[in-house]
């Protein structure tokens, strides 16, 4: 017996479809048209999902084609507000990191104080617009919530150590200035 070549005649392949030759591998009429036609187990009734598992909340619109959608509540904290405070924030850094280079941070800790939270919250809203569009809790419903938990015990921390840091020691711009001439 032979591995490389099949011991059977090339004919008896060709009859069954598997030769090498003209018409090697084509369907008769017969089954091209008993394929085409609708399969009665391949149809979804209306209470079934298709293999599909239903998430509730997921996918599914409400209303008909006709209802108007529905308008979100204001909130300070969403939407066009929350693009206007970022971008306040982002700007105010700004002057507020001048002015905190050009003064000393034990001279003015106030203006210390503004800094760092205001970065730290600049940070928060950073990673937070990520955490927002890469693990969203409805796709990632077990480490979506981790997540968005971890950046809030991290940004509370993180305040808490520059207060500490501030009050208890140099501050972060006399950090900085002693750190850029070392």
């Amino acid at each position: 017996m032979s591995l490389i070549r099949p011991t059977a005649s090339s004919s008896t392949f060709r009859a069954i479809g598997l030769g090498l030759g003209g018409r090697g591998l084509h369907t008769s009429r017969a089954l091209a048209i008993r394929a085409s036609t609708p399969r009665r187990d391949a149809t979804v009734a209306a209470d079934e999902t298709g293999g599909f598992k239903y998430i509730p909340g997921g996918p599914i619109l409400k209303g008909t084609v006709n209802d108007a959608t529905p308008q979100i509540e204001a909130s300070r904290s969403h939407g066009s507000y929350h693009w206007a405070f970022e971008r306040v924030l982002s700007a105010a850094l700004v002057p507020v990191t001048v002015g905190a280079a050009v003064s000393s941070g034990s001279a003015y800790p106030i203006l210390d104080g503004i800094l760092a939270v205001s970065l730290i919250v600049h940070s928060h809203i950073g990673f937070d617009s990520c955490r927002v569009d890469y693990l969203h809790p409805r796709k990632f419903p077990v480490i979506g919530p981790i997540v968005s938990w971890a950046l809030k015990i991290a940004t509370g921390l993180s305040v808490w150590g520059v207060y500490e840091f501030n009050t208890n020691d140099v501050g972060l711009t006399e950090l900085v200035r002693r750190l850029w001439t070392a």
